[in-house]
């Protein structure tokens, strides 16, 4: 048994992780009101159904979104594509792995490496020039690097972590 000042010196080192932990991730997530399109599993932290962090678009798009505008290999000319940067959504869900596995709605599964999303401002599209993307036009969501922002980016190593379609991410 441990004694009465043990027990309180440990509740005390406890409720200051739980307090730094809390200011580690963004607020808990809410539910969805609409259809999820997004669901997150894995090595995270915050979570909104069971173990899973479930998103549908308003959800989103609320996080913040940013614009990139680039060449690909599926359009003709540059493309502006809107979304959510990869690593703040990682931070929302607290993600602690260093990889993920992302699953399209064909079950077309890549492996990314977490760093890239800071390294390369990685972004989960949600529009094509300002259009929400449908499902036969590569989305609800589609992952986009700015190819034209390096040369290393315009090669089959990163248009194959490009999945469109996108409806699942396991973090590892």
């Amino acid at each position: 048994m441990l004694g009465a000042k043990v027990r309180t010196s440990l509740m005390g080192v406890l409720i200051a992780f739980l307090g730094v932990m809390g200011a580690t991730y963004a607020h808990a997530l809410d539910t969805p009101a609409e259809r999820p399109i997004l669901t997150i599993s894995g090595k995270i932290a915050v979570t909104n159904n069971n173990s899973t962090a479930q998103f549908d678009r308003p959800m989103l798009e609320a996080l913040g979104m940013t614009t990139i505008e680039t060449t690909t290999p599926w359009h003709d000319g540059k493309v502006k594509f809107e979304g959510i940067p990869l690593d703040k959504l990682m931070k929302q869900v607290g993600a602690t792995g260093q990889r993920v596995a992302v699953v399209a709605l064909n079950d077309y599964t890549t492996e990314i490496p977490m760093e890239d999303f800071e390294r390369h401002n990685v972004i989960l599209a949600i529009k094509l020039n300002g259009e929400y993307m449908s499902v036969r036009d590569k989305g609800p969501l589609f992952i986009i690097y700015p190819y034209d922002s390096n040369p290393a980016l315009k090669t089959q190593t990163y248009y194959g972590r490009s999945a469109w379609q996108v409806a699942r991410i396991d973090v590892r």
